[in-house]
């Protein structure tokens, strides 16, 4: 087994502290957390989603996202609303005021995006998003049960 301090999961971690060390101030100053930021950037991106396709591209866990949501709600930075076509659907969208928060906030954070940009190069971002996405597409081999043997 590798020597603790050379575990990919941990040095995943510490990469990806020192990454939201950049990002964390702004979000403290607008009074987010990092998964309402996630979801507010998602849904400026994608105008209208379910709650589930949500939870996926923002990487939170359903029942996690339910509360998340209510806050947000809470806020008045989301809304949802029930689908013409289905009942059923619950769709959430951006209200007019998260929408100027998130117009008003993005220059900072892409000033902070440069940033690491300046310490790191764009080549090795470039690099580094390459492999993340590779190794986020792995998929651990099943095992075979006695059965199947």
């Amino acid at each position: 087994m590798l020597k603790y301090q050379e575990s990919l999961p941990l040095k995943l971690l510490k990469a990806r502290e020192a990454t939201m060390n950049f990002f964390r101030p702004v979000l403290q100053e607008i009074s987010l957390t990092e998964q309402q930021w996630r979801i507010i950037r998602a849904l400026a991106q994608h105008q209208e989603l379910e709650s589930k396709q949500l939870a996926d591209l923002c990487c939170i866990l359903s029942p996690s996202l339910t509360g998340i949501i209510n806050r947000l709600e809470q806020q008045d930075y989301i809304q949802r609303r029930r689908s013409a076509e289905d009942q059923r659907r619950v769709l959430i969208s951006l209200t007019d005021k998260a929408q100027t928060m998130f117009e008003q906030v993005t220059p900072l954070l892409e000033d902070r995006y440069r940033e690491i940009t300046e310490q790191f190069t764009q080549e090795n971002l470039d690099q580094l998003s390459e492999l993340l996405n590779k190794l986020s597409a792995l998929k651990p081999e099943s095992k075979k049960t006695e059965c199947e043997s």
